[in-house]
């Protein structure tokens, strides 16, 4: 079964991708969560035209991408938290918090495109994360946990 993605999914692919899945995930959970529409003739003739509009402003989009990869790179963000004297933390550290970081450095990326190595983490240091800004431009990052 040929669906369209509407919206980004892990392990699938990319919004406005023509993919094929089994038919009860396709039914079941992408078409009724709107993650999906069914890509029948008329859909994909429409798909076609917008892909040609869109193509221009995709290559835009790719290259602020890029600058923004770049700039992060050579960034390291910093992360304050409670511990404990031996260096644990209370809790853990994860996208949500990183996602904050990157907002006070000046970069509004959203958590859900955060991936952290090694997770969770629970004890202060030093640790890389990756970030995908655009579909195939990714970068990682690195990012330290220090104590209050």
């Amino acid at each position: 079964m040929e669906v369209i993605l509407k919206k980004n999914v892990d392990k699938l692919g990319y919004a406005n991708d023509v993919v094929s899945v089994k038919p009860g995930y396709g039914r079941n959970f992408l078409i009724p969560q709107g993650y999906a529409v069914l890509a029948t003739a008329s859909a994909k003739k429409a798909h076609e035209d917008m892909m040609k509009q869109k193509s221009h402003k995709e290559t835009k989009l790719v290259a602020e991408a890029e600058v923004i990869a770049a700039k992060i790179a050579e960034l390291t963000v910093t992360i304050l938290t409670k511990a404990g004297e031996n260096g644990k933390i209370f809790g853990s550290i994860n996208t949500v918090q990183l996602a904050e970081a990157l907002k006070k450095e000046g970069f509004d990326i959203d958590r859900k495109s955060l991936k952290i190595k090694d997770e969770p983490i629970k004890e202060i240091g030093s640790y890389e994360a990756e970030a995908i800004l655009f579909k195939g431009v990714k970068q990682t990052f690195k990012f330290e946990v220090v104590s209050e």
